[in-house]
């Protein structure tokens, strides 16, 4: 049996080492794991502990997956987005700015009691940033659904 979580999610990026060294200052994260490709200095696997979860992560190698990269940027985006919910979204918010993530959805207090925002980072991936403000009830995430999309 294995000691790690059950499930994590395992992104592949354009440039994995410089991806952690962003992930380190962006997020806090903690390097667990790093493995280069024999002969290279391409990382074919290593993990990062953020947030009290884990992230796998490794460079592209599209030569080993039919010659297709899988990076954001060669797909023209990623469908994903990655969500941190932390104690202080204000002070989490303005470090991966600070580390140079791009805005997509700007923080702010939402209909269903966060205060939440989503970040591209450099390689493409999507991150979004909550904390939980208000408690709300269902009925009253509901209600406040009805206004946001009422157009």
């Amino acid at each position: 049996m294995s000691d790690q979580p059950t499930f994590l999610p395992h992104i592949v990026t354009s440039n994995a080492s410089a991806a952690i060294d962003f992930y380190k200052t962006a997020f806090g994260a903690v390097e667990l794991a790093r493995h280069l490709a024999p002969n290279t200095n391409k990382i074919m696997h290593a993990s990062l502990a953020i947030n009290g979860g884990v992230l796998l992560l490794n460079d592209d190698f599209c030569s080993t997956m039919g010659g297709k990269s899988q990076t954001p940027e060669a797909l023209g985006g990623c469908p994903v987005t990655l969500h941190l919910q932390v104690d202080d979204a204000d002070a989490a918010w303005a470090k991966a700015l600070a580390a140079g993530a791009e805005v997509k959805v700007p923080l702010a207090d939402q209909f269903w009691g966060d205060r939440y925002g989503q970040v591209r980072d450099p390689f493409g991936f999507y991150w979004s940033i909550a904390q939980t403000v208000k408690k709300l009830t269902p009925a009253e995430v509901e209600e406040g659904a009805k206004a946001v999309f009422a157009d």
